[in-house]
């Protein structure tokens, strides 16, 4: 068969009942990944080795780096046998950016804030997320559509997922990634390539909505964060803030509404 990019095979020996036995299994890579911006080494993160263009755009996106998509020049890959590195070539006005917010990531899928060299640098200024109204059957729809299409996670239950979605739930981006933030990264860089650029859609995430998702998703533009496990109290209160529908607990179209219900389907029953 053909596997994806970021899966490899490997021999396991199973226990079960009645007997141990030697199979085929499929695992997720997880590679370090180094983004280097000028020259200037930014971050390095554990990441699934794929898509990595959209990956790098996404995250200089998000993480306020790149004010827009045009302050990347070029992007160059090159392996080595530590790792992948990204070589970005970017404006002089990026390059000043991250020379005032260095930051020595010792990246973790779990945590995007590793390294970071101050407390005020953990809260930025968000743009004020559009307004759009969704219904219940939009975020079922999206989150089964996303199942469906998480290649890797169905052979290796390693990975996470995220998506870009229109306001009626079809799936128009999907990515994955070993990590959660990676994989919304990878869709905000893909989104910012994409012919759907500045209209209205949502994201949906198979993870916790934590402080940086919404962070993430308030920085591509989305009118609302929907999300399999729960939020952060931090999400909460940052979504209320930027004017973020924020969605926990998805499944199929039930879900937990922290932020704006009314834009989400529901009456605001919030006092």
């Amino acid at each position: 068969m053909t596997l994806p990019a970021g899966v490899r095979s490997a021999g396991v020996v199973v226990h079960g009942s009645p007997d141990a036995r030697a199979q085929s299994d499929w695992l997720a890579e997880e590679v370090p990944v180094a983004l280097v911006f000028n020259g200037i080494s930014h971050a390095v993160m554990m990441a699934s080795p794929s898509d990595l263009h959209d990956f790098a755009l996404g995250f200089g996106i998000t993480e306020g780096l790149l004010a827009h998509p045009g302050e990347l020049y070029g992007l160059e890959v090159s392996e080595s046998a530590d790792g992948i590195s990204v070589h970005l070539s970017v404006a002089a006005a990026c390059e000043w950016r991250l020379k005032e917010r260095r930051r020595t990531l010792a990246g973790r899928t779990g945590c995007g804030l590793c390294g970071t060299d101050s407390l005020a640098e953990v809260r930025r200024t968000l743009p004020a997320c559009p307004v759009v109204t969704f219904t219940a059957a939009a975020f079922g729809h999206a989150l089964q559509a996303l199942s469906a299409q998480q290649a890797i996670q169905h052979l290796t239950g390693a990975t996470h997922a995220a998506a870009w979605c229109a306001p009626n739930g079809e799936t128009l981006i999907v990515r994955e990634d070993v990590g959660r933030h990676n994989a919304l990264d990878k869709v905000a860089g893909a989104l910012l390539r994409s012919p759907w650029l500045g209209t209205p859609g949502f994201a949906c995430i198979t993870s916790r909505a934590s402080f940086e998702m919404v962070q993430k998703a308030a920085m591509m533009g989305a009118g609302a964060l929907a999300a399999v496990s729960a939020p952060t109290a931090m999400a909460v209160d940052t979504a209320k803030a930027c004017g973020l529908p924020l969605a926990g607990f998805l499944r199929g179209e039930n879900f937990v509404a922290y932020a704006f219900p009314e834009r989400l389907g529901l009456r605001n029953l919030l006092t």
